[in-house]
Formats: structure tokens, sequence, C-alpha cells
């Protein structure tokens, strides 16, 4: 089993939005072969992050499923964090 936990951070202005429009993602991960658990949220303390957890059966699921990969909009709402956060 392979557990990967991560997070991205936007523009708190963005951040509900961009969590609502990764629910397709979300459904379609849950429904793939080998996905244990799927899920991308909004962190209840800092308003620019949203955490992502996923856990899989095994390694081929998880890169058979990577390769659908994330949107050039989901891409581009991510940033950097800054040297203070």
């Amino acid at each position: 089993m392979l557990i990967i936990a991560g997070h991205l951070v936007v523009s708190p202005a963005d951040r509900d939005a961009y969590v609502a429009d990764c629910v397709t993602a979300v459904e379609a991960a849950r429904a793939a072969p080998g996905c244990l658990d799927f899920s991308i949220t909004a962190d209840n303390v800092d308003p620019s992050a949203i955490r992502i957890y996923e856990r899989w059966d095994t390694e081929g699921h998880l890169l058979a499923f990577r390769g659908s990969g994330p949107s050039d909009n989901q891409q581009a709402a991510g940033r950097q964090p800054d040297a203070g956060d």
C-alpha cells in the first residue's frame, strides 16, 4: 500500500474555488482501479493551504492514474511557498 500526503499553496481568494474544481478529479481517482482513498481539502487553519491525501493498493495503479495528471488551470493556480511560509 502507498500513502501520499502533501499540500498546495494557492491564493487564499482562490482556494475554495480550486478545491471545488477538483471534485471531478477526486471522483475519478476514487473510481480508479486500486484507489483506496483520495481527498483534496481546504486546510481549516491556513487560508492558502490545500491538503492532499491519497492511498493506493499498488504503485502500478497509482502510476496508471497519474498519467491523466492535473489540468493546466489547476497547475497554474498553485504557487511555490514564499521563504517565510
